[in-house]
């Protein structure tokens, strides 16, 4: 169940943080018996404001609090066979044979589209397909890498910045984020030898995310703001996916400011996202959309509901969200958060009818998804524990385990 190891997970991020029980309390406004309780395993779970409040004096997302991400394959497992093939692409035996050169049917575009299939996969949460297609697709681009002209390794080095990028989305998923760095140092190595000088600044935009993940807070912030001002010095902003990419950093060191505290400057560069946003339909398409960060209106005001619900405005989130009409090259993870988001905000102001028909929408969108999520149960526990229940929320219980 979701909380099972909340109170490890809470000692070790308060350890990480270097708080203590004390300090954390008086972050949070959480009593410090109720930290004790929850550290000592005496005490398995807490309503989802008290999470809230407790993830906010850590300075981490609640999913890290709660713990592992939406990644759990379908077995149970996170570190089966198959995510044992993903880290061995990764990180290859030491001393082992030189890539073989591509096979006599291998295309650069060819490798390109199925990475680019693979990211629409992650996107729409499928992570077990993605999962089995990585080590083929890590090993081709390696391949292409390391031969042919001058020009087709710069494109080989670019696949191979792409699908490590990959890689490490999908171990932060899993909850691997030592792997995931490693994984995005290399996606970095192979962006500097590639063709493609909007890769580098995507990947810095991971690596930023997966700080995140792990409470660095100042450390996402800082590579996100100067891997923008890069961006911006170099006259890489002129075109719709230089723009995008730039927005997709800007939207993370947002999210890194309001994390640590610092509302006024998450809430000026979002502004500063959203006009720059409106830029964007206006210019010529670039590439293909799946291979560039998401960037568009509809992904600034995901990413301001989401920081609402987050610190404690659940009305603002609300209102943000009302009427909203996502653009169609919205990825379907995107939408499932925004929904996820929603609901949390209805839970927040105690309207349970309507955190429970958002959550009915999310489990018609994403089932799989919500199913592995954490803070769907956390949010459905919440629920349970009402004295009066609302229609449905006993097949949702049903449905993610928390009525046993």
């Amino acid at each position: 169940m979701a909380n099972d190891d909340l109170g490890r997970t809470l000692r070790r991020l308060r350890r990480l943080a270097s708080l203590t029980q004390e300090e954390l309390a008086s972050r949070s406004g959480i009593s410090v018996d109720v930290i004790r309780q929850l550290e000592q395993r005496r005490k398995h779970s807490a309503r989802l404001p008290t999470l809230h409040a407790l993830a906010n004096g850590l300075g981490v997302e609640l999913t890290t609090l709660l713990g592992d991400p939406p990644a759990v394959s379908s077995s149970g497992e996170n570190d089966g066979p198959q995510f044992v093939a993903v880290r061995r692409a990764i990180m290859p035996a030491l001393w082992g044979p030189e890539p073989p050169p591509p096979g006599p049917d291998f295309t650069l575009d060819g490798l390109r589209g199925q990475i680019a299939d693979s990211w629409t996969q992650y996107h729409a949460a499928e992570f077990d397909a993605v999962m089995k297609a990585l080590p083929d697709l890590i090993s081709d681009a390696r391949s292409a890498a390391a031969s042919g002209s001058e020009d087709e390794r710069g494109a080989g080095y670019a696949a191979l910045g792409k699908v490590l990028q990959l890689a490490g989305h999908v171990a932060v998923r899993m909850g691997k984020t030592d792997l995931a760095l490693i994984s995005l140092e290399r996606a970095m190595d192979a962006a500097e030898q590639s063709s493609d000088p909007l890769l580098l600044p995507m990947i810095v935009n991971s690596t930023a995310w997966t700080y995140q993940r792990q409470g660095r807070l100042a450390d996402a912030l800082g590579i996100a703001l100067r891997a923008a001002g890069n961006m911006a010095d170099l006259g890489l902003t002129g075109t719709a996916d230089g723009l995008k990419v730039w927005g997709g950093l800007t939207m993370s060191a947002a999210t890194s400011a309001a994390r640590s505290g610092d509302y006024e400057r998450a809430a000026a560069m979002m502004e500063t996202a959203e006009k720059e946003a409106a830029r964007v339909s206006k210019m010529p398409d670039g590439g293909d959309n799946r291979m560039v960060s998401v960037f568009s209106p509809s992904s600034v005001r995901v990413e301001r509901v989401r920081l609402a619900v987050q610190y404690g405005h659940p009305r603002d989130a609300l209102a943000l969200a009302k009427g909203m009409r996502l653009s169609k090259d919205t990825p379907p993870s995107w939408r499932t958060w925004l929904l996820l988001d929603v609901a949390r905000a209805h839970a927040d102001i105690g309207d349970a009818a309507g955190a429970v028909k958002t959550l009915e929408s999310l489990r018609r969108v994403a089932p799989a998804w919500m199913q592995h999520h954490t803070l769907a149960v956390a949010i459905v526990r919440d629920l349970w524990a009402l004295p009066h229940h609302p229609p449905g929320l006993g097949a949702l219980a049903d449905f993610l385990g928390v009525s046993e």
